[in-house]
């Protein structure tokens, strides 16, 4: 709305001046920050031990174990904080290997490839993997698994992968198989350079590939 002035009035000119932060706002922002301490202490504890407990986890972000506990309610939650975390970054990671682009099969070795080199970053995953129910152990891999969808279906419908199986089997099936690549890993039953070799065999036959 447009201001008149009087002549002989002095002009008043009007400033904008930044609001302070409110005390909600500070709060929010101190609680973020506090969240994701305990997430990265979390995920150094847990390459250290991965049944690191909560006090472990507290003492690394510098917090007492009562504002762990007001951030997730038990170390479960934590647990899926971390996975969610992790899935994201993975997620991330498939992205930027351009899905759509090359042979399937290729797309396929290479998100093999971004997906082990977490678990190499998070060695500890395989200890993370097992949920409550399936339904929340499919709502955890949904990230990764919509992705692997995609290029599974492209492969079928350019007639590089098998097609007498259901997509969703044959996802479940390469999923199996990569916990199980890690858990021989971390068991010490396999290097990480043999598995990684076993995986990608084990899924280029399972879609009907080629594997040399």
């Amino acid at each position: 709305m447009p201001v008149k002035f009087s002549p002989g009035r002095r002009k008043v000119v009007a400033t904008t001046r930044a609001r302070p932060a409110t005390p909600r706002r500070r709060r929010r922002a101190d609680a973020e920050r506090s969240a994701a301490a305990i997430l990265e202490a979390a995920i150094d504890a847990l390459r250290d031990r991965p049944d690191a407990s909560v006090e472990e986890i507290a003492a690394r972000a510098g917090l007492t174990r009562q504002t762990v506990y007001a951030h997730y309610v038990s170390r479960e939650a934590l647990m899926v904080a971390v996975m969610e975390r992790v899935t994201k970054e993975v997620a991330r990671a498939i992205d930027a290997i351009a899905l759509n682009q090359g042979p399937a099969a290729e797309v396929i070795v290479r998100l093999l490839d971004v997906s082990w080199q977490a678990f190499e970053r998070y060695p500890f995953l395989p200890s993370l993997t097992a949920a409550p129910t399936p339904a929340e152990d499919r709502k955890r891999h949904a990230l990764i698994v919509d992705r692997l969808k995609r290029v599974i279906r492209r492969g079928q419908s350019t007639g590089e992968f098998e097609t007498a199986f259901p997509t969703t089997w044959l996802v479940a099936a390469i999923v199996a198989l990569g916990h199980a690549a890690g858990q021989e890993v971390g068991a010490g039953r396999l290097d990480g350079r043999t598995a990684t070799h076993a995986l990608r065999h084990a899924v280029l036959r399972l879609l009907g590939a080629p594997t040399a």
